[in-house]
């Protein structure tokens, strides 16, 4: 069967005037598939990582045998608290890599840390997993051992996306004995409900309808249920069949990654070569949703006794009422920023690690609700009516 397109053509169709209402624009695509071919230096970019302090380490996993686990280790230079920082979906182990020397450099004023952040098996330079079956209690299984086997017993925890589920899960499982305390920039929640949360329940039913932020962020979240969810339920229902796709072509790839980089981000200005780097070392992955049957919480949804920290960037696609947050655990932290999407790790580095800073310095554990929150309701309001 002839090519209808020429054999100039390798490309799909694209309709006049879409843009990005149809998924990533053939122009963009076409542009970084060239420079991927013909321009991008990827050995560049390799000598730039294995100059990071990285290794790998076979643990153990309950049912599935020895998995050989990738994690970057940087070790700061005074002895602090132990974090360990996880990615999630579409992202990898160097999304914290902009914020290493923030987190690790010593101060007289500010805490340093000891950073482990492994790529999550499917991930990465990780080891894949060969049968069905790998649920959540598996991956937090891999990181808590990892965090063992480098002596860490006692430590504490930062995540965003799937970095979130796990961490909320892991909090649930190893919180109190090992994981001290957890900060996530992706707070997800069911709504309050009665019996377990009333005050905040009658919040929701007789506040909420006059609070102009949480109706703001609660359309924003209803926007990207209702229109940007597709590529999760087709991962988490029939992950075979598109990964088909972005395994065998890379352009495929390309355009799956490409088209959640660019919207889940707050206008950032991404370069070709980031963008090519980013898909490269990117890997879709199944079983954290068990087929589709599990909610997008996970069983980590349940209230802990040890400190919270939570960081709200105005572009993450997943955005509840401020209040709901203290459902998830000790809420003793929270951090508001003007700019900033999904990837604030990579995105806004100087804020996430600020906020990190400020939670675990001396007294900040202990402060309780953040100071600025009644500060923080006036002041956007205010700037909505700006704009």
């Amino acid at each position: 069967m002839s090519n209808p397109w020429g054999e100039e053509q390798p490309f799909t169709i694209s309709l006049d005037g879409a843009q990005w209402a149809y998924g990533t624009p053939l122009a963009d695509v076409k542009r970084l598939a060239a420079h991927w071919k013909d321009g991008f230096d990827w050995r560049a970019s390799e000598t730039r990582i294995n100059a990071l302090p990285m290794y790998t380490r076979d643990i153990e996993v309950d049912g599935f045998g020895t998995l050989n686990v990738h994690y970057l280790h940087q070790r700061s230079k005074v002895k602090n608290r132990f974090l360990a920082v996880l990615h999630g979906w579409p992202g990898h182990f160097l999304e914290v890599e902009k914020m290493l020397p923030l987190l690790t450099t010593a101060s007289s004023d500010q805490p340093s840390f000891h950073v482990v952040a492994p790529s999550l098996p499917n991930f990465g330079f990780s080891e894949g997993v060969k049968k069905p079956g790998f649920h959540e209690q598996h991956y937090i299984e891999v990181l808590h051992k990892v965090m063992l086997s480098l002596g860490y017993e006692e430590y504490v925890y930062q995540g965003g996306d799937w970095g979130h589920v796990l961490g909320a899960s892991l909090v649930t499982r190893y919180g109190v004995k090992h994981v001290k305390a957890w900060h996530t920039n992706l707070p997800i929640m069911e709504p309050p409900k009665l019996f377990s949360n009333p005050i905040l329940y009658l919040e929701m039913i007789f506040k909420l309808p006059f609070d102009q932020v949480a109706k703001q962020r609660l359309a924003h979240l209803h926007k990207h249920v209702t229109t940007g969810r597709g590529y999760m339920l087709e991962q988490a229902t029939k992950p075979q069949t598109v990964g088909y796709g972005v395994t065998d072509s890379p352009v495929g790839l390309l355009g799956w990654v490409y088209e959640k980089l660019v919207g889940w981000t707050d206008a950032y200005p991404w370069t070709d070569d980031e963008v090519l780097e980013w898909v490269s070392l990117h890997w879709i992955y199944y079983e954290l949703s068990r087929g589709g049957t599990s909610s997008f919480g996970g069983q980590g949804d349940k209230w802990m006794p040890i400190p919270l920290g939570v960081s709200y960037f105005p572009k993450e696609i997943f955005q509840f009422p401020y209040s709901w947050s203290h459902q998830l655990g000790k809420y003793v932290y929270a951090g508001y920023h003007d700019k900033g999407g999904h990837f604030a790790a990579f995105e806004q580095p100087e804020a996430l690690a600020g906020d990190l800073r400020n939670m675990y310095k001396k007294g900040g554990l202990r402060m309780g609700w953040s100071r600025e929150k009644r500060f923080t309701y006036d002041r956007l309001l205010k700037r909505m009516k700006q704009k």
